[in-house]
C-alpha cells in the first residue's frame, strides 16, 4: 500500500513540473543573420504554430510627422501589418532622439514581438535596442541604418548610393557635361541630416559621378562649400536649407552671377533651396534643382519648372518588403535571398555593404527611379502612387 501511494505522488509531482512550463511569445531573430531564431519545438525542429498572428504586435518608431514621407511611411506599415492580422503599434518621435528612445522603451514594455525602428540619430539608439535583443525581440533598421549594435536583424531600406548617383548623371546628362568643352557651370550642394547614416550614401553616390567634372573645372562651386559636414543639413530641415542658400545667394550671386545646378540630396531641402533662389536670386536663368522622395509641394515645383526631377522611392514597397520580412521572422524562419521571390518590386539582397561598427547587416534594397516632368504620369500616376487634383498637380493616392 505504501509503495502504491509513493508512486502515485512521484506521478504527481511529474506532472505538476511539466505543467509549470511557460513559452515566450517573443520571436527573436539573431543579429547580423547568425544562430537560429525560435518558434521551433526543440526536439522536432518543425514550427510552433500555437500562436495566431493577432497575438503577435509589431511596435513602429518612425522619426517624424513633420516630413511628408515618414507619415506615408508609418501608415502604410501600420495597415499592411493590420490588414494580415498583426497588431501594431505606431510612434511618431519629433526628431527628438530622447523621446524616439522613450518610445521604443515603451514599446518593449507593451510586449511587442518586433521592432521596425527607422532611426532619428542612427547613434543613439545602442542602450535601448540592447534592451530589446536582452528579451529576444528582433528589431528591423528602417530605411536608416542603425549603427554601432548587434541588436539589429535586418535592415530595409533603398540603394542609397545609388540614389546619389541617379542624381549626379541626371545633371551631367541634362547639361551634356561630357560635350561642355571650355563651357562652366556654377553649382551648389545641399546635402541632408548628419545624423542619418543615409545623408553620406546619398552625397558620395553624387559626388562620386560628379567629381570627374568638378576636377576638370567644368562644375565650379563658387562658395567653396564642398565636403559634407559644411553642406550639411540638420534634420533635413526647409528652413535651415532656405537659410544657408539666402546666405550662399547673398556672398557670391547677388552681382547677378548665374547658379546652374543646385544639387540637393532630399526634396525638404529642395524646398527650402528654391524658396531662397525665389526670393533672393539675381540671376537670370532658373538652376538645376535635384531632389528625392516625391513630396507634393516638390511635384508642385518639377510640374511649375522649379525642380527639374526627384528620385523616387516607392514607400510602399519598403513596406511590402519589411513586412514579408517580418512575416518570415515571426514565422520562425531565417529569411535570405529567397524571401526576393515572394516580393513583388525590384530588391536585392546584400550581405557585404552596409557595415554598422558591429558587423554587417543583411539587407534589402529596393531600385528607386527618376521622375521628371515627362515621366510622371507614367512613374506616379500610372502606378498608382499619386493622383492628380482637380488643381491639375498630384496629390498622394492614399
Amino acid at each position: 500500500m505504501r509503495r502504491k501511494v509513493l508512486g502515485i505522488l512521484l506521478i504527481a509531482a511529474m506532472l505538476l513540473s511539466f505543467g509549470g512550463c511557460s513559452s515566450n511569445k517573443n520571436v527573436s531573430a539573431p543579429a547580423n543573420n547568425q544562430g537560429s531564431t525560435t518558434g521551433k519545438t526543440e526536439d522536432s525542429g518543425t514550427k510552433d504554430t500555437s500562436t495566431d498572428k493577432k497575438d503577435f504586435k509589431v511596435g513602429i518608431s518612425m522619426p517624424t510627422k513633420s516630413l511628408e514621407r515618414w507619415n506615408r511611411d508609418g501608415s502604410y506599415l501600420k495597415q499592411q501589418f493590420e490588414a494580415l492580422g498583426y497588431k501594431a503599434e505606431l510612434t511618431y518621435s519629433d526628431n527628438d532622439s530622447d523621446q524616439q528612445v522613450n518610445d521604443i522603451q515603451n514599446l518593449i514594455a507593451d510586449g511587442v514581438n518586433l521592432l521596425v525602428v527607422a532611426a532619428i540619430d542612427g547613434e543613439s539608439l545602442s542602450t535601448v535596442l540592447q534592451e530589446a535583443k536582452d528579451q529576444k525581440i528582433p528589431v528591423i533598421s528602417y530605411d536608416r541604418l542603425i549603427m554601432n549594435t548587434d541588436a539589429i536583424s535586418y535592415y530595409v531600406s533603398f540603394d542609397n548610393y545609388t540614389v546619389g548617383k541617379l542624381q549626379g548623371q541626371y545633371i551631367i546628362d541634362t547639361l551634356d557635361l561630357a560635350n561642355a568643352g571650355d563651357k562652366k557651370y556654377n553649382m551648389e550642394i545641399t546635402a541632408g541630416d548628419p545624423a542619418d547614416n543615409n545623408a553620406k550614401f546619398f552625397y558620395n553616390g553624387a559626388l562620386d559621378v560628379l567629381k570627374p567634372f568638378i576636377d576638370k573645372g567644368t562644375i565650379v562651386i563658387p562658395s567653396g562649400q564642398k565636403e559634407f559636414e559644411k553642406v550639411a543639413t540638420a534634420s533635413w530641415d526647409t528652413a535651415t536649407a532656405l537659410d544657408r542658400m539666402q546666405n550662399i545667394l547673398a556672398s557670391y550671386y547677388a552681382n547677378g552671377t548665374q547658379l546652374d545646378i543646385a544639387l540637393c540630396s532630399n526634396d525638404s531641402t529642395a524646398l527650402g533651396v528654391a524658396q531662397a533662389i525665389e526670393s533672393d536670386y539675381a540671376g537670370k536663368n532658373w538652376p538645376l534643382i535635384t531632389g528625392q522622395d516625391g513630396d507634393v509641394a516638390n511635384l508642385k515645383n518639377l510640374l511649375d519648372g522649379k525642380q527639374a526631377m526627384t528620385v523616387y522611392k516607392a514607400v510602399a514597397n519598403e513596406a511590402v518588403v519589411t513586412v514579408a520580412l517580418a512575416q518570415e521572422i515571426l514565422s520562425g524562419n531565417t529569411p535570405n535571398d529567397s524571401l526576393l521571390s515572394k516580393i513583388n518590386a525590384k530588391c536585392t539582397y546584400d550581405t557585404s555593404s552596409y557595415n554598422n561598427g558591429s558587423g554587417t547587416i543583411p539587407s534589402y534594397l529596393l531600385v528607386p527611379d527618376v521622375v521628371t516632368k515627362d515621366n510622371y504620369k507614367e512613374k506616379l500616376v500610372d502606378t498608382g502612387y499619386y493622383k492628380v487634383g482637380d488643381d491639375g498637380y498630384l496629390a498622394a493616392a492614399q
